[in-house]
C-alpha cells in the first residue's frame, strides 16, 4: 500500500497543539535570563517599601532562586495529573483546558509589578510549570495516536521543534532593543497568553484522538470521522479494524494506575527505557547550559554587550537541528539518533572541558569554548531532546500509555529541578571540569540504548510490545492468535510473503 501523504488536517493538529503548549515551555527556558536583573531589582524595591529598608543580599538569592526552582515544581504537579485529566476529557480536551493555566501564569507574572507583588511572580512561575507539566505528557500522546506508523516520529518532533522555537522566541524578545528592558519586562511575561489564546481558537476545530475515542469513548462514529481527518480518505476500515485488533490483544480497556503498570512483567524494560531516556533528557547537560548559559559565556572571555546576541545563536542552532531531525527521523530511525545524539554530547563535553582550562592562556580559546556549546547544543536536539517523548508514546499500548507518560513526566521534572538546584554547587566546586558529570550521563545513556533499545520505526504499538518479549521473559504472541484478534475485530487477514495482507492490501498505516 502506498503510504499517505501528510495531511493539513494532521499538520495543524500537531503545530496548534504544540503551540500553546512544547512552545510555551521551550519560551519559559529561556525568557526568565533576560529581565533576572531587573526582577531582582524589582524584589529589592518592593521589600523597601514594605519593610523600610535594603533586603539582604541571601534573600535576594533565596527568592530569585524560589522564582527559577518552582517552575519544575509546578511541572511535577502537573505530570501527576496528566492521567486523570486525560482519561477524563481526552488528549484534545486536556491541551484546551491547559491553556486556562497558561493565561492564569501571564496575568499574575504581567501584573505583579503593577501590584507590588513579589509573590505573584512566583505563584506565576509555579502556575506556568503546572501547564508545561501537562504538556509536555498530553502532547507527544496526542500527536503519537493521531499520527500513521511511518510519520508518526516526524509529527512527534513538533514537540521538540516548537519547544525550540519557544527557546529561540524567549531570548529574541528578551534583546535589549526589544523587552529586556526594565520598562518593557513584564510585556515577556505578558506574551505567555498569545500562543495559548490561538491554541483555543483553533484546536476545538480539530479532531480528538480516534484511539482515545474508540478504545476508551466507544464512539465508532466519532474514531472514524477523526480517522478520515487525519488521513484524508474516506475509507477507514482497515484503521479501525488495527485499533479493534489491539484492543482484543489487551484484553481490557481498563485503562492501568502506575503500580499496575510497574508490576507489569511483561513491561519492565519498557519503563526502565522511559525512565532511562526521560533523566538522561534531563541530566545530559542541556538545561544547565541554558540556566546559566550567560555565566559560561562570561567565564568564556566574551564581553558582556555582546552576549545576549551570541545566546540568540544558541537558540537558532537549536531550531535547525530540531527541524532536521524532524526531516530525517523516518529514514534513520529512533535508535541511531539517539545513540548518536548522547555520544556526541559526550565528545563535545570532553571538548568544553579542556578549553575551558586553556581559554586563559590563549586568546582565541573562548571561541573554541562557544563552538563546543553550539555542537552540543545541535547534538542534543538531533535525537536526544525530542525522541524520548516519541517513544513514551510508542513503547506502550493504549490502556498504559497515559501511566506511562505520568512516570516519564514524574522522572522528567525532579531531574528538571535537581539540575538547577545542583549545578550550581557542581560548578563552584569542580570548576570546569562540572560538565564531566554530564559526559558520563550521555555515555551510561548511549551504552544502554545500544544493547536494549529496539528500532520502533514504522511498527505498530502492538509489534513493539513483541519487540520487548524476549528481554522481559514473557511468551510472544502466536502469529495465529494475532489474526484470529483481528478477525474478531471484524477483519479478514492472510499472511503472504511474511506480510500481513487485508483484503488484498498491506495492513493499515496506523
Amino acid at each position: 500500500m502506498t503510504p499517505q501523504r501528510i495531511t493539513a488536517c494532521l499538520v495543524n493538529a500537531a503545530f496548534f497543539g504544540a503551540l500553546g503548549s512544547s512552545y510555551l515551555y521551550g519560551y519559559n527556558l529561556s525568557v526568565v535570563n533576560a529581565p533576572a536583573l531587573y526582577i531582582k531589582t524589582f524584589y529589592n524595591q518592593t521589600w523597601m517599601e514594605r519593610y523600610g529598608e535594603p533586603i539582604g543580599a541571601d534573600m535576594v538569592t533565596m527568592l530569585w532562586s524560589i522564582t527559577v526552582s518552582i517552575f519544575a515544581i509546578g511541572g511535577l504537579l502537573g505530570a501527576l495529573c496528566v492521567t486523570l485529566l486525560t482519561k477524563l476529557i481526552g488528549r484534545k480536551g486536556t491541551l484546551l483546558l491547559n491553556n486556562g493555566f497558561a493565561v492564569i501564569a501571564a496575568l499574575l507574572l504581567a501584573l505583579g509589578e503593577k501590584a507590588r507583588s513579589f509573590e505573584m511572580l512566583i505563584i506565576g512561575r509555579f502556575v506556568m510549570g503546572v501547564d508545561s507539566g501537562i504538556a509536555l505528557s498530553a502532547l507527544p500522546m496526542y500527536l503519537g495516536e493521531i499520527s500513521p506508523r511511518h510519520m508518526r516520529g516526524s509529527i512527534g518532533q513538533f514537540n521538540s521543534i516548537l519547544i525550540c522555537l519557544g527557546v529561540f522566541t524567549g531570548q529574541v524578545l528578551g534583546l535589549p532593543e526589544l523587552l529586556g528592558q526594565e520598562s518593557r519586562w513584564n510585556f515577556l511575561f505578558a506574551f505567555l497568553a498569545l500562543p495559548a489564546l490561538l491554541q483555543l481558537c483553533v484546536l476545538p476545530f480539530l479532531p480528538e484522538s480516534p484511539r482515545f475515542l474508540l478504545m476508551e469513548r466507544r464512539d465508532e462514529a466519532g474514531a472514524e470521522k477523526a480517522f478520515r481527518a487525519f488521513l484524508g480518505k474516506k475509507d477507514v476500515s482497515k484503521e479501525l479494524e488495527e485499533v479493534h485488533a489491539e484492543g482484543w490483544a489487551q484484553n481490557t480497556l481498563h485503562m492501568a494506575s502506575v503500580t499496575e503498570l510497574l508490576l507489569n512483567p511483561a513491561l519492565r524494560w519498557q519503563v526502565i527505557t522511559v525512565i532511562v531516556t526521560m533523566a538522561c533528557y534531563q541530566l545530559c547537560g542541556l538545561n544547565a547550559i541554558w540556566y546559566y548559559t550567560n555565566g559560561i559565556l562570561r567565564d568564556s572571555g566574551f564581553a558582556e554587550n555582546v552576549i545576549p546576541y551570541i545566546v540568540l545563536s544558541t537558540g537558532g542552532i537549536e531550531t535547525l537541528a530540531a527541524v532536521v531531525s524532524g526531516l530525517v527521523i523516518e529514514r534513520i530511525g529512533r535508535r541511531p539518533l539517539l545513540i548518536f545524539g548522547f555520544s556526541a554530547m559526550a565528545f563535545f563535553f570532553g571538548l568544553l572541558t579542556v578549553f575551558l582550562n586553556f581559554q586563559d592562556q590563549y586568546t582565541w580559546m573562548p571561541y573554541l569554548s562557544f563552538t563546543c556549546i553550539l555542537a552540543v547544543i545541535a547534538s542534543f536536539c538531533s535525537g536526544p531532546g525530542g525522541i524520548p517523548f516519541v517513544l513514551t508514546g510508542e513503547l506502550f499500548e493504549q490502556s498504559y500509555r497515559p501511566a506511562a507518560f505520568m512516570i516519564a513526566g514524574i522522572v522528567n521534572w525532579v531531574a528538571n529541578f535537581a539540575v538547577g538546584l545542583l549545578f550550581p554547587f557542581m560548578q563552584e566546586s569542580l570548576q570546569t571540569y562540572a560538565f564531566l558529570v554530564f559526559l558520563v550521563v550521555c555515555v551510561l545513556g548511549a551504552v544502554y540504548l545500544y544493547f536494549i533499545l529496539p528500532e520502533t520505526k514504522n511498527k505498530t504499538f502492538m509489534d513493539i510490545s513483541q519487540s520487548f518479549a524476549k528481554i522481559n521473559k514473557v511468551p510472544l504472541v502466536n502469529k495465529e492468535i494475532e489474526n484470529e484478534l483481528a478477525i474478531k475485530a471484524g477483519s479478514k487477514e492472510v499472511e503472504e510473503n511474511g506480510k500481513v495482507i487485508i483484503d488484498g492490501e498491506i495492513e493499515s498505516s496506523f
